[in-house]
């Protein structure tokens, strides 16, 4: 199926905006359910956000509602994590993460459902 490679990150302070992406290789793109998962030191990885491959539904995690917007450019092989309004327990290393789905409508919630992952991109925010 290919890679997972995140960019995007950085270092951000409170209140600021970064773009991750999660650019894909492989020919079955169009076809993958891909999350945004983040792990802080200390914790365990959480979900953040999730996009069905027909982008016609996406979820979020309760914390990141109404900052973070996950979109998809089927086109170009990427997924992105818009994320505004950046608070200090936004800093982690976010991973995006991607499952093959028959339905375009389905997100996937759980690290566990998901078959492959990124290295992963560094967000930090300072006060």
């Amino acid at each position: 199926q290919g890679q997972l490679v995140e960019s995007g990150g950085g270092l951000v302070q409170a209140g600021g905006s970064l773009r991750l992406s999660c650019a894909a290789s492989g020919r079955d793109f169009g076809r993958l359910v891909v999350g945004w998962f983040r792990q802080a030191p200390g914790k365990e990885r959480e979900v953040v956000a999730a996009i069905s491959w027909r982008s016609v539904s996406t979820r979020y995690a309760d914390s990141v509602k109404g900052r973070f917007t996950i979109s998809r450019d089927n086109a170009k092989n990427t997924v992105y994590l818009q994320m505004n309004s950046l608070k200090l327990d936004d800093t982690a290393v976010y991973y995006c993460a991607a499952r093959l789905s028959a339905d375009g409508t389905l997100t996937y919630y759980a690290s566990y459902e998901y078959a492959y992952w990124g290295q992963g991109t560094q967000v930090t925010v300072s006060s």
